[in-house]
């Protein structure tokens, strides 16, 4: 049984405070601590493994009142909440309702100075430069990525799920795929779905049908500007995080991506942060009774221009 939030702790000689906040692993999935508050003494960050018992509305400590008040401080700016990062799957294993479940904050962000990663960023880049002298070696080793990308259509869910014009769905969906000298395995990915009112169509469509072609120039889908449904890709095109609809205190509701704060409105223009362009467009269709198909594109990832590589 998983500890639920306010929670009463109990250790081994007196009740400390309560369960505020629950902090997941986000590699095995599991409830790896426990914050407390310790009854208008701050919040202590007690593991998982401190834990002998839990009912529902109890969690028995092995450990002394001393004890855990000797932990140091909770620092919550060392963490995220769910709603502010992607990690596909792991909200099926939470069974803890409600307030605040938290995963570590990825290392990147917490070691390295945004600047200094951009830099040392460049400086990889230029050592890349000469791939090009061995690209004819590299391609015939890796010819297997070079078949020709996956137009077919997907099924990803029924349009009765958003619930609102200009607010962003989120749609999750399997497919299967191959990777160089890998067996095939399937993975799992999201796409986001808006039901856009006409201001916000033509924001994206400046009042054109778009068009999607192969990499021969051969039309495959055109998206009508009429059609009020629209589908992003699931991955920020800064590098290629998973982002999230969220309520921003000065722009209201928005995309957000929390790796690196880029912020886009609900037609995928960028409003701030990083982000080289908008939001990446995606095939889409609509049935009669409202199941939702799209052509799964990926794109390459921190550039201005759109290079599809899915």
């Amino acid at each position: 049984m998983q500890p639920q939030l306010k929670s009463k702790v109990r250790c081994a000689d007196r009740e400390v405070g309560e369960v505020t906040k629950v902090i997941m692993d986000p590699l095995s999935h599991d409830v790896s601590h426990l914050v407390v508050s310790m009854n208008g003494s701050g919040e202590r960050q007690v593991s998982i493994g401190a834990v002998q018992t839990v009912t529902e509305d109890l969690v028995q400590l092995r450990s002394s009142s001393s004890e855990v008040i000797a932990l140091p401080p909770f620092k919550r700016e060392d963490y995220v909440t769910l709603h502010e990062v992607e990690i596909p799957g792991l909200e099926r294993h939470i069974h803890v309702e409600s307030g605040e479940v938290l995963v570590p904050l990825p290392e990147l962000e917490r070691n390295v100075k945004r600047r200094t990663f951009f830099a040392n960023l460049t400086y990889v880049t230029g050592l890349f430069i000469g791939l090009p002298l061995v690209y004819p070696v590299l391609k015939f080793l890796m010819n297997p990525m070079y078949a020709s990308l996956d137009n077919r259509w997907l099924k990803v869910g029924n349009v009765a799920k958003v619930k609102a014009e200009d607010v962003g769905t989120q749609f999750q969906y399997k497919r299967r795929v191959k990777e160089a000298y890998m067996p095939e395995s399937e993975i799992e990915k999201n796409v986001w779905v808006v039901k856009a009112t006409p201001s916000v169509l033509e924001k994206v469509y400046q009042g054109k049908d778009m068009e999607f072609r192969d990499s021969a120039g051969k039309p495959i889908w055109t998206n009508k500007k009429d059609v009020p449904f629209l589908a992003f890709s699931g991955k920020c095109p800064h590098l290629g995080c998973g982002f999230k609809w969220r309520n921003h205190k000065v722009l209201g509701p928005v995309f957000l991506c929390p790796c690196h704060l880029s912020i886009y409105d609900a037609s995928g223009k960028v409003l701030d942060g990083p982000a080289p362009r908008s939001l990446d467009l995606m095939p889409i269709q609509v049935s009669s009774s409202g199941e939702v198909q799209i052509i799964d594109m990926e794109f390459k990832a921190g550039t201005k221009s759109q290079t599809r590589i899915v």
